[in-house]
């Protein structure tokens, strides 16, 4: 009997701890059922590293999922595919999700899986771009409708500009390099890896800042309600995967950095420099709240939404999900 309960208890601080080699060997072996498949929509990111190592470790397979990643250029495109039932779950940053409140679309926030600092301004010098006062009557490419677009705003705002004193250009992502190198726009506002690919392919005449300044941006999870409704059970093996995949991480950060490299074909050197701009893990916290409030609040200002009131984002944050698989990393106070 005392053997017993000593085994037990070892059970429970292991799985409490959660990062143990040997918690992962037993955690991962946990369901047997048939495979459900999962679709989720997502950008060409960095951010995305916990869903990457959860493929490459396996722990979706473990979990009972037939995992598939499709990739959008701009984070509202999964977002109607989400809602078109052709996709699963969408991997916006949470900027989307306080647009589509405003229409009171049927979805929810089941995690975030990052915190990070990775979009960017990058501008022509020969356009006249050197700081920030600068960029007032010039043409910024930027995916319209995304989180680019609201730190672009504040930080026109900060140099006593608004949106409304430069011409933005719809320019998604993964196009930003070629609308800087043919020369139509003057500057762009994009993420990592767009970011370091553009500066690598114009080492001259451009100039960069970060557009955050100490505003994170959240790589969420979104499902539709009805999903969420219908899959309580794979919701939960899809976010105990991805903490596992998160445990890995922590553990062992060499092998994770290799997942990130041979996943984009990066070099050394961009991965040691981006990673400490990461904190990949899940989480539902109250800094998320104050982030959708402030985004909301912005496109009220700058006439984005007929609203007025910035809507009660509670009502788009499904917890119980991630309760079950991870307690400690949900802080939303209700």
């Amino acid at each position: 009997m005392k053997k017993t309960a000593a085994i037990v208890t070892v059970i429970v601080v292991a799985a409490l701890a959660g990062f143990g080699a040997w918690y992962f060997e037993v955690a991962r072996k946990t369901y047997s059922g048939a495979l459900q498949p999962i679709t989720f929509g997502g950008l060409v990111s960095d951010t995305a590293l916990v869903l990457f190592a959860a493929e490459d470790r396996h722990f979706f397979t473990e979990n009972g999922i037939d995992f598939t990643f499709k990739t959008y250029d701009t984070g509202l495109a999964p977002i109607a595919d989400l809602l078109r039932n052709k996709i699963d779950i969408a991997g916006p940053a949470e900027y989307p999700i306080a647009a589509k409140a405003f229409e009171k679309a049927p979805i929810s926030i089941i995690a975030s899986i990052d915190k990070s600092y990775v979009i960017y301004f990058v501008g022509l010098t020969g356009r006249g771009i050197k700081n920030g006062a600068d960029i007032k009557g010039k043409k910024i490419g930027l995916p319209r409708g995304a989180i680019q677009e609201f730190y672009l705003g504040r930080f026109l705002s900060l140099h006593g500009m608004s949106i409304r004193d430069v011409a933005l250009v719809d320019v998604p992502g993964g196009q930003a390099g070629d609308a800087i190198a043919q020369g139509t726009v003057d500057a762009v506002m994009t993420w990592e890896p767009y970011v370091s690919q553009i500066l690598k392919q114009h080492p001259h005449g451009m100039v960069s800042w970060s557009a955050q300044s100490s505003q994170a941006v959240y790589p969420v999870l979104v499902c539709r309600n009805d999903w969420i409704e219908q899959h309580p059970d794979l919701v939960k093996r899809f976010l105990h995967a991805l903490n596992q995949a998160e445990g890995y991480i922590v553990e062992h950060p060499a092998e994770a950095k290799a997942i990130l490299r041979e996943r984009y074909h990066y070099d050394d050197e961009y991965v040691a420099r981006i990673w400490p701009e990461h904190q990949f893990a899940l989480s539902l916290d109250q800094s998320l709240i104050v982030a959708l409030e402030d985004e909301a609040r912005w496109m009220i200002g700058n006439n984005m939404t007929s609203e007025k009131q910035v809507p009660d984002f509670l009502n788009y944050i499904y917890e119980d999900g991630l309760k079950a698989i991870k307690p400690e990393a949900v802080s939303i106070i209700r």
